[in-house]
């Protein structure tokens, strides 16, 4: 059974609902809810990542592709969907083979899809565990060019031991890195991803905690968004910036209301994706996954920070994803298992969270061109 709330007549009305179909097609399961409802959610797919890997993220693209990049034995890979889902083109090893040494490990870390297709890609290694000189346990970068049969050999970004690697890029040939070393770095990038400024904090008088990472995307505007948690004080909030980078300006605001004081890095992932003009953001306080929908200029929007069932484990996936009727798929990952939960346009749950077996830490997903929902298992 599953539930969905509606208002009738000015009341309140829970209606029990059916769940019209669970419906086994080849490697998707379709989820969709149904009831006495104002209007019926979007529909959300599950899709099993090809040849049995972890997803780490997907991108959809205007052209309705969808990319995903995703862990596997022989390290990270690539796959494109024209048919949402239905098929994958093969796979492409991110990693080239120049760049393989004996004992290293490559870990996809985050993607970004930019202008005219091209598809970049941050990875982490195991550098440190070899002991490697500490300009190696680093960003490690590559991307595809429109059209390439290959991507290009990987890049080490920023010669600076770091972790927490984002990637951000848009239509215009701006791709931004982030990430941590005590503080809070960019490398920014103007031509398509082929070359980057030197390493830069965003801010020195931020604390970002360690141990755990960034989220970032170009909002509409052209600003760049970075979600991060701060560590000033063991208070660890979370906070947006929102970066200006032609006018070298950045502004900054708390956006979770939870407290959370804790001596140690919490080690935890987070989330930020584009909501209409704003955003929409969802990352965890003890242990427990909330959300905000934030206006294009950082501030929370009603009815502020929303507690989830969800919960998330040390740098267990988190993801948000808004469609354009405002409904917002939170997502996440706890004990081999994805679970998420579908919420309407003020924020108030659609239906029961549903959760299912899955390989891995990351959650990843997408909204495709029909405004449905569509998370890779």
């Amino acid at each position: 059974m599953r539930q969905c709330y509606c208002r009738l007549a000015g009341f309140r009305v829970m209606v029990k609902a059916t769940l019209l179909s669970l419906m086994l097609t080849g490697a998707s399961v379709i989820w969709s809810a149904v009831g006495l409802c104002n209007s019926s959610p979007p529909q959300v797919t599950t899709i099993l990542v090809p040849s049995g890997g972890q997803a780490v993220t997907a991108k959809a693209t205007a052209d309705g592709a969808l990319h995903l990049l995703y862990n596997a034995a022989d390290g990270p890979q690539y796959v494109r969907s024209l048919d949402n889902g239905s098929t994958f083109s093969p796979p492409l090893t991110v990693v080239d083979s120049t760049s393989r040494k004996p004992g290293l490990t490559f870990a996809g870390a985050d993607m970004a899809v930019g202008k005219d297709g091209r598809v970049y890609v941050a990875m982490s290694t195991n550098a440190w565990k070899l002991k490697l000189p500490t300009e190696e346990w680093s960003v490690q970068y590559a991307m595809l060019e429109p059209g390439a049969k290959a991507f290009s050999p990987v890049r080490n970004l920023n010669r600076k031991s770091s972790e927490g690697f984002s990637l951000a890029a848009n239509g215009k040939g701006e791709i931004t890195a982030a990430w941590l070393s005590g503080k809070l770095y960019a490398n920014v990038s103007v031509d398509n991803g082929q070359s980057f400024t030197p390493n830069a904090e965003i801010n020195s008088d931020y604390d970002p905690c360690d141990c755990c990472t960034t989220s970032a995307i170009y909002g509409v505007d052209g600003k760049l968004a970075v979600l991060y948690r701060e560590e000033t004080n063991n208070e660890r909030d979370m906070y947006l910036i929102l970066w200006d980078q032609k006018g070298k300006q950045e502004a900054r605001t708390r956006v979770s209301s939870t407290p959370w004081r804790i001596a140690g890095c919490p080690m935890s992932a987070y989330t930020i994706n584009q909501d209409g003009d704003g955003y929409v953001a969802a990352w965890p306080t003890k242990g427990e996954v909330y959300f905000a929908r934030l206006d294009s200029q950082g501030k929370v929007l009603a009815p502020g920070e929303i507690k989830t069932p969800g919960r998330a484990g040390m740098r267990a996936g988190i993801l948000a994803l808004s469609a354009a009727d405002r409904s917002t798929l939170i997502a996440w990952k706890s004990e081999g298992e994805l679970g998420w939960q579908l919420y309407d346009a003020q924020g108030r749950p659609r239906g029961a969270s549903v959760a299912i077996k899955s390989a891995g830490n990351g959650a990843a997903g997408v909204v495709d061109k029909n405004g449905n929902f569509i998370l890779f298992r």
